[in-house]
């Protein structure tokens, strides 16, 4: 039921080749009013891919295998749009042992929907996340029934003090926690929004962070609705894990380590970057 064995054959696939790409195979082709279709067909199977976990949690069965399961199930939806995905450095999260926090660029909410399903094959996991997305139409009962961070980004030190405390109960629990330091999702990669949120979670916590760089543009920004944007099947999903980091001292070093991480893979699969890259 809900694909949980052919969900479950990609969680073994993932733990045995510590990477991934889709299978190969020709992109969509790009065709006027066609691109449209494309675009509202992915749209309206991920609602129902969401619509099936409402379900599921009414009926009290959503658990962290479900959960993984539904974001499998989004993977899916985006490679049989004709997106191409390609998943590298899964070694690091394999070969690190506890919890850890997970530092990377945010361009949309695909990441959010397909990351769990990457990242639980080895670790129990929780996202820092808007308040909004609590009580977002879709995603918002999958948010409630998850362990998770909200911030309100209305007050930044609040904002601190809380990622950092309820960071550090989660870790405890053996909860690694990812965090997207950019003050909203964006096509480019602002390098002077990018705070050091996350390495200080990691040194209050006393584990490694590991970057993580990510190229989602496949499912572009909407402009009228942001989590409904043009669907572009010329253009790869990519996710890299970095190696694991040891936050020593100020932590300056291990966020221009992750910084200049993200850049290079950004720059490599001709992604935008905003301003000066640490040397």
């Amino acid at each position: 039921m809900y694909n949980i064995e052919e969900s479950m054959a990609f969680k073994r696939q993932l733990a045995r080749d510590l990477e991934y790409r889709s299978p190969a195979k020709r992109h969509a082709l790009r065709f006027g009013f066609l691109d449209w279709v494309r675009a509202i067909s992915f749209h309206a199977r991920i609602l129902w891919v969401y619509a099936v976990a409402r379900k599921m949690i009414r009926k009290g069965h959503f658990d962290m295998e479900a959960y993984a399961n539904r974001s499998w199930k989004s993977l899916h939806v985006a490679e049989s749009s004709g997106g191409r995905v390609e998943v590298t450095g899964l070694t690091h999260l394999a070969g690190t042992s506890g919890p850890v926090v997970i530092i990377g660029n945010h361009m949309g909410s695909l990441e959010t929907i397909v990351l769990p399903a990457l990242i639980l094959p080895f670790k129990d996991v929780a996202f820092v996340v808007k308040e909004s997305l609590r009580t977002h139409f879709v995603f918002g009962p999958i948010m409630q029934s998850v362990k998770h961070i909200a911030v309100g980004r209305s007050n930044p030190r609040e904002d601190l003090k809380l990622v950092l405390t309820r960071g550090e109960e989660l870790i405890r629990q053996g909860v690694s926690v990812v965090i997207f330091p950019q003050a909203t999702r964006a096509a480019e990669f602002d390098i002077e929004g990018f705070n050091t949120l996350g390495v200080k979670l990691a040194a209050r916590a006393g584990v490694p962070l590991i970057p993580l760089a990510l190229k989602t543009d496949f499912m572009a920004n909407g402009t009228w609705v942001k989590d409904m944007g043009y669907v572009h099947p010329e253009r790869t999903i990519h996710f890299a894990f970095g190696a694991p980091l040891k936050v020593a001292a100020s932590g300056r070093e291990e966020h221009a380590a992750v910084v200049k991480f993200v850049a290079a893979h950004l720059k490599e699969w001709g992604g935008t970057i905003k301003g000066e890259v640490p040397l």
